[in-house]
């Protein structure tokens, strides 16, 4: 608290506004200086979408789906093959355009190796979508 030197020794009851002057005039250059910056927009020209006129798109493959057993079997889409079949076939399936996705299905009591060999096989003859299955925790 501020006194005065007058005769009367009281305190002194004036506002000192000079620090709100202060932080005014900061605020006011701020906003001077953002103020153009935020009406400067970039223009952009969008596509536009023509859906009447779009090219014939290939329908989507339907992915396949390799479930390994506990005992090692193999299965493509339910029916049983082998490793020698299974390499020959995604071969195959890896040359074609789209590719089709893979998924593995692994028994709950597979062992673990056993579907990664599936999943080894699957990467070594070119399959880039290969995923795994498994059901949902309740």
């Amino acid at each position: 608290m501020a006194f005065s030197s007058g005769n009367s020794g009281g305190p002194m009851a004036e506002i000192n506004v000079t620090p709100l002057v202060d932080v005014m005039l900061v605020l006011l250059i701020i906003f001077m200086i953002t103020a153009p910056l935020m009406s400067h927009k970039v223009k952009v020209e969008l596509p536009k979408a023509n859906l009447d006129n779009r090219e014939s798109v290939a329908p989507p493959v339907p992915p396949i789906t390799l479930a390994v057993t506990e005992a090692g079997n193999i299965y493509w889409n339910d029916e049983p093959v082998t490793k020698d079949l299974l390499e020959s076939r995604l071969a195959i399936e890896a040359q074609r355009t789209p590719q089709a996705q893979i998924n593995v299905r692994g028994d709950r009591t597979a062992k673990y190796r056993l579907v990664e060999e599936v999943v080894g096989i699957a990467q070594r003859q070119g399959m880039r979508k290969v995923g795994f299955v498994a059901t949902k925790e309740r």
